[in-house]
């Protein structure tokens, strides 16, 4: 049976990830967690809209109450059950390919499910689907009297008060003057994205805003920035914003097609909100993966670093327990916890250009001046057995490469918590250093992971 990864439940759509588990699944979660109210939205896969009739036939179930937003970002959807009391089920596999596709759950108010809540609602459907060995799927085919609210009227009413809530966190016409390329990823925020960033004052050039349900995150957004850097410059834009497939993330490209990673997204907001005396217990929460001159640069600036493991939901619970109001992901999960609950690719984006029209600065000059990133190398590497903890596995190994990097640089290897693949990191002296050692390491996690 599938299980929470890093991100929400992910698995290959309608076959892995079947309408009747994600039935369950939103039984098991409305049950477990006493949901009385959901807010339910989804990306623009093409396995969405059944996958959402099955989320919904599980929550009304129980007798909760639906609000029905269809095709919207996840950040929408949390803030709008934020603003409702409510709980959260968007039907998204974020950045992964068309084909997949995955069930994140958010508490009442919009927030991550803490590890025990995860642990509670897996339990929860070990017990309803199975009896004496037997596999046995909940009932949730009736649709019992509770009210399932999905109007045009009423989605457009609640699109509208977060567009104006993105506008207040970010100041009325803050962008005017500004030149900016999205890439939507033929994703959720390409219906709302344009529209809020050219209310902000800006000149929007978009791109990959068609989808069609199969060519979401082809080719295209944070994760293929090719087309947002060719975009950039050949409108001679002042900066480009890349979201993924869901919006949670965003990855930006300055006026010269340079990207600007997590990191550096992170210690621009991180600086200038130290700066301006808002960033409160001047801290900024971030995960093992951000690279070694993030914490320099922080260093620089007095500002504490709180470091979590992977995954923007343990992000958020450090910032709950430090009282932190900034953190964020190198993948381009940035939170601000003043305005949203969770990652927002959209507001991240607007507050960074808002950003560089305060400071009358190119962005490539910003971000060269907030901090200095160690070369690093990321490999990927594809696995049939699922390896829960690669780094004592292969701490020897890792042990090797350390030393081979003379003292500067640092290795580190873990398990992808959204698809099959063990993750390489490599950070060196020098990109041909970070490349190679990367690269080593990668082929005897592959030759090892193959022979067991």
């Amino acid at each position: 049976m599938l299980r929470f990864g890093t991100d929400g439940v992910r698995g290959v759509a309608l076959s892995e990830l079947t309408e009747d588990f994600v039935a369950g699944l939103a039984r098991a979660a409305a049950d477990e967690l006493q949901f009385a109210r959901v807010v339910v939205g989804r990306d623009t896969r093409e396995s969405g809209p059944a996958l959402v009739a099955a989320v919904i036939r599980g929550l009304v179930a129980t007798g909760a109450e639906v609000i029905d937003l269809g095709m919207a970002p996840t950040p929408v959807v949390a803030a709008v059950a934020a603003q409702e009391g409510a709980a959260a089920v968007v039907v998204t596999a974020s950045h992964n390919p068309y084909a997949d596709n995955g069930v994140k759950i958010f508490a009442v108010g919009g927030t991550k499910l803490s590890d025990a809540e995860q642990e509670r609602v897996e339990a929860r459907l070990d017990r309803d689907f199975s009896f004496n060995g037997e596999r046995v799927a909940p009932v949730v085919n009736e649709l019992p009297s509770s009210e399932t609210r999905g109007s045009s009227a009423r989605r457009n009413e609640l699109l509208g008060v977060y567009r104006a809530h993105v506008t207040e966190a970010v100041g009325a016409g803050a962008l005017a003057g500004l030149s900016i390329v999205l890439d939507c990823a033929n994703g959720a925020f390409s219906e709302i994205a344009p529209e809020v960033i050219a209310e902000l004052g800006a000149q929007v050039t978009v791109i990959n805003d068609e989808p069609n349900g199969r060519n979401i995150n082809d080719g295209c957004g944070a994760t293929h920035l090719g087309p947002i850097r060719e975009a950039v410059v050949m409108h001679g834009a002042d900066l480009g914003l890349a979201f993924d497939g869901d919006g949670d993330r965003v990855i930006a490209v300055d006026g010269m097609g340079g990207e600007v990673s997590g990191d550096h997204l992170l210690a621009l907001a991180a600086i200038d909100m130290s700066s301006r005396g808002i960033l409160d217990n001047n801290s900024v929460a971030v995960t093992v993966m951000t690279n070694a001159g993030f914490h320099a640069a922080m260093r620089t600036h007095g500002i504490a670093v709180v470091t979590t493991p992977v995954g923007d939901r343990h992000v958020l619970a450090a910032m709950e327990e430090h009282g932190v109001v900034l953190g964020g992901e190198q993948s381009g999960h940035i939170i601000h916890r003043r305005f949203a609950t969770t990652g927002d690719g959209l507001l991240a984006g607007a507050l960074l250009a808002a950003l560089v029209a305060r400071r009358g600065r190119p962005l490539q000059e910003l971000a060269a001046e907030a901090m200095t990133a160690l070369p690093q190398s990321l490999v990927n590497v594809s696995t049939t057995t699922r390896v829960a903890d690669p780094a004592t596995l292969f701490a020897d190994d890792i042990r090797r490469v350390e030393m081979s990097l003379d003292g500067v640089g640092r290795v580190l290897l873990r398990a992808s918590g959204t698809e099959p693949l063990v993750r390489v990191m490599v950070e060196a002296a020098t990109q041909d250093r970070a490349d190679s050692a990367a690269r080593l390491l990668a082929e005897t996690v592959e030759r090892r992971l193959g022979s067991l």
